[in-house]
């Protein structure tokens, strides 16, 4: 490599501590299952390979096979929630994210994990998913160029929930780098081989790249479509008593990311009626229908698709590393 094309490159901090979650939603399965095989295999799967710490996040909700026991864990990481007053009557999951917190962070700190890959199922039909707060992290869309790669047969699609106005609060937040895997479609409550299958590989070649990466791999640039989220859609309502009065449309349902035009077909209420989409462009649908979702008012959300360009990164050499920390104390000072 060149002195100029040297320069080009994005030499970014080694990744010493990765974390993978399950169970964040405790009816979630392949997760949950995922992370106790790998729990008992660990020493095997991880030899020569940096350390990974492995998370059962939310134990109580996992043992009633229900999505959380009070609140939504997966909501519960702005730093509102996680340095509010304590107290034993907390909802359980906020005392939970604290603990998580404490074990994964602190959230925004120097001494939080490098790395947090917290695994998601969904009833939709939206194949493999990283799920972040940014379309401009050269880590998490380098992993998800290398498993696109690395499972060529497997739907992938990279969703940026642009925040840029609001704090992030999902628990993959609390780390320096961070995503959610989501795969579906699967009911909750059930475990699919198959999409066990696709998630344990997507994982541990995640962990590959980790390991390639700190071993003073340098991964080529290139480009990611990113899809942004745009908005989502609640279902048609009756005012007064807030029931729904359509479901998603036949010609929509099980097609998440099949461009959705003005005009097309979106519910069709239970009377028969077909309602359009209304929007002025067309847009991406995703979580179409999805289980989790009927209590946040969600029955889809839309996203535009555009091609994000990758830079070519290495992890910093040793010197390179202390130049930086060096730099970060004297700003601290």
């Amino acid at each position: 490599m060149s002195q100029m094309e040297e320069d080009k490159v994005a030499c970014l901090p080694r990744l010493s501590r990765v974390a993978v979650c399950g169970g964040t939603h405790g009816n979630e399965l392949s997760g949950v299952y995922l992370v106790r095989e790998l729990l008992k295999a660990k020493k095997k799967v991880m030899e020569e390979k940096e350390p990974v710490l492995m998370v059962l996040s939310n134990p109580r909700a996992m043992q009633q096979c229900s999505r959380y026991i009070d609140t939504d864990l997966n909501r519960c990481f702005t730093q509102a929630t996680l340095n509010g007053p304590t107290s034993d009557l907390a909802p359980y999951e906020i005392i939970r994210s604290r603990q998580l917190n404490v074990m994964l962070g602190p959230k925004g700190s120097p001494e939080a994990v490098d790395l947090i890959c917290d695994l998601h199922n969904t009833t939709a039909n939206m194949g493999l998913c990283f799920i972040t707060y940014s379309d401009s992290d050269w880590i998490c869309l380098h992993i998800f160029r290398h498993l696109q790669r690395q499972m060529p047969d497997v739907p992938m699609r990279y969703i940026n929930f642009d925040i840029s106005h609001k704090e992030s609060y999902s628990l993959d937040s609390v780390g320096k780098h961070g995503f959610a895997m989501e795969i579906g479609p699967q009911p909750h409550g059930v475990v699919r081989s198959n999409i066990y299958r696709v998630m344990k590989d997507a994982v541990l070649h995640m962990l590959d790249w980790v390991h390639f990466f700190n071993s003073g791999t340098i991964f080529e640039g290139g480009f990611v479509d990113v899809f942004t989220v745009v908005r989502h859609i609640d279902y048609p309502r009756e005012r007064e008593t807030r029931n729904i009065i359509a479901a998603i449309h036949p010609q929509l349902q099980d097609r998440d990311f099949c461009l959705l035009h003005p005009g097309d077909a979106l519910f069709q209420t239970f009377s028969g009626e077909t309602l359009s989409y209304n929007g002025n462009e067309p847009l991406y649908p995703f979580f179409v229908n999805e289980c989790a979702y009927y209590e946040k008012g969600i029955a889809l959300y839309l996203a535009r698709k555009r091609h994000v360009m990758i830079p070519v990164i290495r992890v910093q050499t040793e010197k390179e590393q202390q130049i930086n920390k060096e730099g970060f104390e004297s700003e601290e000072e």
